[in-house]
């Protein structure tokens, strides 16, 4: 019996799942990959940790007894060994390879290819007012992590994807786009605080929401805003219409995703991401 025992008890404790393998948060959104997220477990705590990546807060969030860090992995960190940081300890985790497929777009408007000397100080300074607002953290906790799509319609251009404007290499796509019409109402996927609100060079119209604790949504291109800073929207609030601002070649509806300042895929979250 004490040797047949000891391997049985050896099997159990290797095939019982830890606490945060059965976590519904882990399942839906543990996509570890560049532009992905990683779900880490934290453990059982009275209170809730904090915790880092590359020197950023992460959002921390309780499922049951269990804390969990659900962490934004930016498109340019490289696959291989990763670490996050939460008080004294170091917490290891992998990131796996994903390859992104390419685009070419043609646009007629050389200037959005290669903007001249004015349009290259405005966009340097529009662009500090939006990674300011991606840099934000809220504590207060996000009302949905599941979230709702914005609108209703099929993506035309997905996460990731190497973008070539007139044949030359740009910033890969930061978010998802969906193929509706001009005028159709935008909605947020979540509550959230409006924190900000421009006509941008490259964007357009665009409007940005706080969800809590650096849990961001972009939206751009649009024919109207809707809102204004400070604006606080429940769930499947309008934040604005549909259009083709800025740097766009018909109207559809541009939706980003931030997690600790970084851009990660959209689809994770309404269900739609493709390994």
């Amino acid at each position: 019996m004490p040797r047949l025992f000891a391997p049985l008890m050896l099997l159990c404790l290797l095939f019982a799942n830890p606490a945060h393998a059965d976590s519904y948060i882990t399942r839906m959104l543990n996509k570890p990959v560049p532009g992905g997220v990683a779900v880490i477990d934290l453990g059982p705590a009275e209170r809730a940790p904090q915790a880092s990546f590359g020197g950023r807060p992460v959002m921390v969030i309780k499922e049951q007894n269990n804390w969990l860090a659900v962490v934004g992995l930016p498109l340019t960190l490289k696959p291989g060994p990763a670490q996050l940081t939460s008080g004294t300890r170091t917490l290891n985790f992998t990131v796996g390879r994903k390859a992104y497929p390419e685009q070419r777009i043609t646009l007629k408007n050389q200037r959005q290819v290669n903007p001249n000397p004015t349009d290259l100080k405005r966009f340097e300074r529009e662009m500090a007012e939006q990674l300011n607002a991606y840099r934000s953290f809220s504590p207060g906790t996000p009302s949905n992590l599941l979230l709702d799509k914005p609108v209703n319609g099929p993506l035309s251009s997905r996460f990731g994807v190497r973008r070539f404007f007139n044949g030359e290499e740009r910033n890969p796509h930061a978010g998802l786009d969906f193929a509706v019409a001009a005028g159709t109402p935008i909605k947020t996927p979540a509550a959230g605080k409006v924190i900000l609100v421009g006509d941008y060079f490259f964007n357009g119209n665009t409007v940005f929401v706080d969800h809590g604790q650096g849990f961001i949504s972009m939206f751009c291109h649009m024919s109207k805003i809707d809102v204004k800073v400070g604006q606080s929207l429940a769930r499947g609030g309008v934040v604005g219409r549909v259009g083709s601002t800025g740097r766009a070649t018909g109207p559809h509806m541009h939706w980003n995703v931030s997690l600790n300042d970084a851009r990660v895929d959209p689809a994770i979250f309404i269900g739609a991401f493709q390994p």
